[in-house]
């Protein structure tokens, strides 16, 4: 309990930035996943080349290699002078939104055609018909993926305190390289980071109860 309470700034520091983390990296990636579900079922065949790439390429890529990408290539060749939170919400935005597709994909896939077709048939064009008619019904089906990919993003934040971001795992770093015993600080910060996870399953629980009663 001393580890806890004599380090509490550290401790609330780095909760709140994987809070921050968490919820900036999932809105990226959840507009990211939905634009590049989109592309995958698109009829334009380069939009559709384009998304199966997107997802190709960021689901099979381990995150570690990613974060590397975004410390030591993208500030030297597209865009340099990135913070380490900037870089840790790209690399762990682009990773989590081709999950976030799949997860979209797939609910749109549960749509019946014929809704798709009968929107054509009133002059509708594809990006009207998949806003307004097939993502309102896919929304249902994709709860409940959507709550586990938000907890793997939370506890996939933790890499980012390798690489100097205020992250709740970075602060074991922080006190352990000080002498303290690193059981009870693994167990604070798993403790933190079991507040998260449960308050996201929670909140997406309660979404699709109210998702289940509109239905």
């Amino acid at each position: 309990m001393n580890v806890l309470l004599d380090h509490l700034p550290e401790f609330r520091e780095g909760f709140i930035g994987t809070i921050l983390l968490t919820l900036a990296s999932g809105v990226l990636a959840m507009v990211l996943g939905v634009m590049i579900a989109g592309f995958r079922v698109s009829p334009v065949p380069p939009l559709r080349f384009f998304g199966t790439a997107w997802v190709t390429l960021f689901r099979n890529t381990p995150l570690t290699l990613l974060f590397l990408v975004a410390w030591f290539v993208i500030p030297v060749i597209f865009m340099p002078g990135l913070s380490p939170w900037t870089k840790a919400l790209l690399a762990l935005s682009f990773y989590t939104s081709s999950f976030v597709c799949e997860a979209v994909r797939s609910g749109i896939n549960t749509v019946p055609l014929g809704q798709a077709e009968a929107a054509r048939s009133i002059g509708m064009t594809f990006f009207q018909t998949l806003r307004l008619i097939v993502l309102p019904q896919a929304t249902r089906t994709v709860i409940p993926p959507l709550s586990s990919i938000f907890i793997a993003l939370t506890k996939n934040s933790a890499i980012a305190g390798a690489f100097s971001t205020a992250e709740l795992f970075g602060v074991q770093k922080l006190l352990s390289d000080k002498g303290f015993d690193i059981a009870w600080i693994f167990l604070w910060v798993a403790l933190g980071y079991l507040v998260i996870t449960f308050t996201i399953s929670g909140l997406f629980r309660l979404l699709e109860r109210r998702m289940g009663v509109a239905r």
